[in-house]
């Protein structure tokens, strides 16, 4: 605040008289918030921790998806992986993931630039698309289980592709895993 010449304190007269009452010493200003990684890397440029951090854990990508070979449209199942722990949202064996399920996709930067069905809400995707991440995302909230509290993530809606034939996966369509978790907000 602005001292009179007696030593009292004035009270401030207009926004500008506020604003320089605020203000730190000198005119400097606080230093802003580095931005967080996600907000300026590539996903090229980012390192394997930084990379394996950004999935939400949604678990939706664990999911069988089928394609409309007419149309090219990707068409979603509640089947998960074999691997794919419905409760956590995580693979059970993700070192070794790609040699045991020979039809896992394994994400890079240039698969996730290709692939058409990563789910709206992936931060993957949001992320190549120039996007930020959704307020669920534990980069965002600190914890890992509000992707689960949101209900954005497969968490209990899955069932295990296990012992389930092909030709029986039509019965096990499901829209909810292509669709945004945010739409409805």
């Amino acid at each position: 605040m602005a001292e009179t010449t007696t030593g009292a304190p004035s009270i401030p007269r207009s926004p500008d008289d506020i604003a320089r009452a605020e203000a730190p010493a000198h005119g400097l200003m606080a230093a802003a918030e580095p931005l967080p990684f996600w907000r300026t890397k590539t996903l090229e440029e980012m390192s394997t921790q930084e990379w394996e951090s950004l999935c939400d854990g949604c678990g939706r990508c664990c999911l069988n998806k089928l394609e409309d070979w007419d149309t090219g449209e990707i068409i979603w199942t509640d089947l998960a992986c074999r691997l794919f722990d419905g409760e956590s949202c995580r693979c059970r064996d993700y070192e070794n993931r790609l040699e045991t399920v020979p039809d896992c996709v394994g994400l890079d930067a240039e698969t996730v630039r290709t692939i058409s069905w990563l789910p709206p809400s992936c931060a993957y995707r949001l992320v190549a698309e120039g996007r930020d991440l959704r307020w669920w995302h534990h980069l965002i909230s600190g914890d890992r289980e509000t992707v689960h509290l949101a209900g954005a993530s497969a968490q209990g809606r899955t069932s295990s592709e296990e012992g389930i034939e092909p030709e029986a996966y039509e019965d096990h369509l499901a829209a909810w895993p292509g669709e945004d978790p945010d739409a409805s907000r």
